[in-house]
């Protein structure tokens, strides 16, 4: 069964950079062009087989060879100029790319700048605006294949594990510091951690992984350093965020997924790439589908309820050729507050994922767990 991130699942048969001019290619037809600028270069185009399935968006050509290509098929797409966000990328976001504006007296980032852009029509967009969303969170999907490199096999060479839980939950909480713990013991043993993006659990992911082969001593100055600021709501909440990357300039990669349908939600700084999309349900099928060596999951409230009944799916009926594991860090939470745990493992009874569940309080216990359960391929 195809998945949208195997090297053979996008249906743009080639998408052409610089290097498309030394290829020797010919064949325009079924092809996509981006963002381009061919003002520059000296280009044949009456040597190239064009027609109406050749589509230049974003691209730059002198007038007069765009109108030629025009009246042999070929369709152009342009992006306007005022749109906060570009459409068309290359590559996913960085920390300092959304944050260019912020300061400590006023949040005047790109990322705020792009969030009240997209509130101001979300739940109805012009065309026109749908269009570009749709297209900016293609390329997104598009710079995802590139950093996870999946290969034939439907596995990526970063071995992704995710962590799901509570965007509410206190940096000063112990579910929020054993999710940094784990998540750092996961990136200390070779995993890529990937998590929503935002506060919460989310952070305490990303920050978990950055800090991996960081000491105890410096844990414990990393703990009191956020206490100052537990929630996103708390004055000083991205100070707080702030310090610490000062004091660590340097961390291990991780990965943030996070949405502006969530936008009011300040996004976590400690992810090295940040895949922000408009569509929250292609954003939330993303990361569990990308999560191939795992799912964390800390305690959180009806989002994570959510996402743990669309992790089961996918593993009950293989959506994407693979079983993973779904760990629960939290026995109480899953199996007394709200037995989650066992309605899983009834639903799973008989099933290959049936051996893929697994609850425990214990960081250094999920590590165990997601090692010796590597993804399991299923015909």
């Amino acid at each position: 069964m195809p998945s949208k991130f195997k090297q053979d699942a996008c249906p743009i048969l080639r998408t052409i950079d610089e290097e498309w001019l030394l290829s020797g290619t010919k064949d325009l037809k079924n092809t996509t062009l981006v963002d381009i600028d061919l003002r520059a270069v000296t280009v044949k185009w009456d040597k190239y087989e064009v027609d109406d399935s050749t589509l230049f968006i974003g691209c730059e050509l002198p007038l007069e060879t765009e109108i030629e290509l025009r009246r042999r098929g070929a369709n152009f797409l342009h992006a306007p100029a005022n749109l906060p966000y570009r459409p068309l990328r290359r590559n996913l976001y960085t920390c300092l790319e959304l944050m260019v504006g912020y300061s400590v007296e006023e949040d005047n980032s790109k990322d705020l700048e792009i969030y009240r852009h997209f509130e101001f029509g979300k739940q109805c967009p012009s065309i026109n605006e749908a269009l570009w969303q749709r297209i900016h969170d293609f390329s997104i999907d598009e710079g995802l294949r590139r950093l996870l490199s999946f290969g034939k096999d439907g596995l990526p060479k970063r071995k992704a594990v995710g962590f799901m839980g509570g965007h509410g939950t206190g940096r000063d909480t112990e579910d929020y510091r054993m999710s940094l713990l784990t998540a750092k013991k996961l990136a200390e043993a070779g995993y890529f951690v990937v998590s929503g993006g935002g506060p919460g659990i989310m952070e305490a992911a990303n920050l978990g992984a950055y800090l991996a082969g960081r000491t105890d001593e410096e844990l414990t100055w990393v703990f009191e350093t956020l206490k100052t600021a537990p929630t996103y709501r708390d004055k000083g909440f991205q100070d707080a965020a702030m310090k610490i990357l000062k004091r660590f300039p340097e961390g291990t990669e991780s990965l943030a997924i996070p949405t502006w349908f969530y936008g009011h939600e300040p996004s976590n700084l400690f992810a090295t790439y940040i895949a922000k999309y408009f569509s929250n349900s292609i954003r939330e099928d993303t990361l569990l589908a990308i999560a191939v060596y795992g799912i964390v999951y800390a305690p959180g409230s009806a989002g994570t309820t959510q996402e743990i009944f669309m992790d089961a799916t996918q593993n009950h009926y293989v959506t994407f050729d693979y079983v993973s594991p779904m760990v629960f860090l939290g026995k109480h939470r899953y199996s007394v507050e709200t037995q989650l745990y066992p309605v899983l493992t009834q639903l799973a009874e008989g099933k290959e994922y049936a051996d893929y569940l697994h609850l425990t309080d214990d960081p250094a216990e999920v590590v165990t767990f997601i090692d010796k359960h590597p993804p399991l391929l299923v015909r």
